[in-house]
């Protein structure tokens, strides 16, 4: 039993041995996607019902909802709750498209060292190259791979913004 779970770690260590320096990089960029995607996931079914509740009583509560301060009231209050909404997107955003580029330079570097042994060496020996290509392959495919799992969930929350926004703005009755 205590092999089953310990079987993820040792597939994990067994791509850092093979990948380099640079998986390491793309494994941390990866867990701080995902933390900040559950905490998004956290944040809407916990705080944002709570935030929406308290801003829709003191909308409701407020005398008149015809002038234009009472606009710029309703507007600013849609907009704090975009903004809650959003929060962290922008690092996610970034986080997509690092990993593969983490995993081009890994590649990069798998290659480099790849000539430098042929160079040493003084002759392409079929078992050295294979070795240093697939140390490169490794950070290229860990980084898309991580890249990929987190697209789903950025256009999920992108849609979720815009949807819940115009929804707001819907309750926010004049």
């Amino acid at each position: 039993m205590p092999e089953i779970l310990l079987a993820p770690f040792h597939a994990v260590g067994q791509l850092i041995l093979a990948g380099g320096p640079f998986v390491i990089w793309i494994l941390v960029a990866g867990i701080l996607m995902w933390t900040l995607i559950f905490e998004r996931l956290w944040f809407y079914r916990t705080q944002l019902p709570v935030m929406t509740g308290q801003l829709l009583g003191q909308w409701q509560r407020r005398a008149e909802h015809q002038s234009w301060m009472s606009h710029q009231v309703r507007s600013a209050m849609i907009s704090r709750l975009n903004g809650a909404m959003s929060e962290n997107m922008p690092v996610l955003k970034v986080l997509i498209p690092m990993c593969p580029l983490l995993g081009l330079v890994g590649t990069v570097h798998g290659m480099l060292e790849v000539f430098d042994s042929m160079s040493i060496l003084g002759s392409a020996d079929a078992r050295t190259m294979a070795s240093g290509v697939s140390k490169a392959m490794n950070c290229t495919m860990t980084g898309l791979a991580v890249s990929v799992t987190g697209m789903y969930p950025v256009h999920h929350f992108q849609s979720k913004i815009r949807k819940q926004t115009e929804l707001l703005a819907d309750r926010f009755t004049f």
